[in-house]
């Protein structure tokens, strides 16, 4: 049976070469409507991944009005054991430079007010998920072992602070997540990571730093300069992400 792959894409980075489209399909939940239709695509003419737009399909669901749990539960609907998501983030720390592509192990949650469980309503017995390692460490070793295939420069390991937004984080906000150890800052990845550990699917994050985090910079930052550092990462990120599903496809063979 094969491994279900799914891409979770992030802002403005629902268009991906190498990954043939086949069809949408409309779907809901228990939650409501996911982000967008299942993008069903194919990979080398055999191999299945489903994209979903974070954001919607025109880009104008804001972070903090995600339905996050319909999205994963739409994911788990369609027989999704594995997630890889892409993200831009901000950089904070001094290797998290504009164009940097990184792969955290860690997060801290700054964000509130979500939708972040899926058991909050009456239970039957009582869950807690382990989330030590909020990433899961086999996606982590594949989207490692793809960039150093590709021969793409990466940060290894990380801590990215999750913010609530819309808005971008303030400099004082920006120099308390410093001091408590983050490195990378966006507004998506919780509670998208520990639903999708509730549900059992596992999960790795591929981000690409597309500015220096408020600060740390002398410019403003603009949406367009986002845009274009995002542009510019695109062919890296994409080659990342196509060898890390044929590596992961490759593996789940050999089981």
């Amino acid at each position: 049976m094969k491994h279900k792959i799914a891409i979770i894409t992030g802002t403005g980075m629902c268009s991906q070469e190498g990954f043939v489209h086949q069809k949408e399909e409309a779907t809901t939940t228990p939650y409501g409507d996911p982000s967008s239709p299942l993008m069903h695509t194919k990979v080398d003419g055999k191999i299945d991944v489903i994209f979903l737009a974070r954001h919607g399909i025109e880009h104008r669901i804001p972070p903090h009005r995600v339905n996050y749990r319909a999205n994963i539960w739409a994911l788990k609907q369609a027989g999704v054991e594995s997630i890889f998501s892409l993200s831009a983030v901000g950089g904070i720390s001094e290797l998290m430079q504009t164009g940097v592509i990184n792969v955290p192990d860690q997060v801290v949650d700054y964000s509130y007010g979500r939708a972040h469980t899926f058991f909050d309503d009456e239970l039957q017995e009582l869950h807690h998920v382990d989330f030590t390692n909020p990433f899961t460490r086999s996606l982590r070793h594949i989207l490692l072992q793809a960039s150093q295939q590709e021969q793409i420069h990466f940060v290894e390991n990380g801590t990215l602070g999750v913010t609530q937004g819309p808005r971008l984080e303030t400099a004082a906000e920006i120099e308390r997540m410093s001091k408590d150890g983050c490195d990378t800052v966006n507004m998506t990845s919780m509670p998208e990571a520990a639903l999708a550990r509730e549900l059992g699917i596992n999960y790795g994050l591929l981000s690409v730093v597309v500015n220096r985090a408020a600060g740390l910079t002398q410019h403003v930052i603009t949406i367009e300069d986002v845009l274009a550092a995002r542009d510019r990462a695109a062919g890296k990120t994409n080659q990342i992400l196509l060898t890390a599903v044929r590596l992961l496809t490759e593996q789940e063979k050999k089981k």
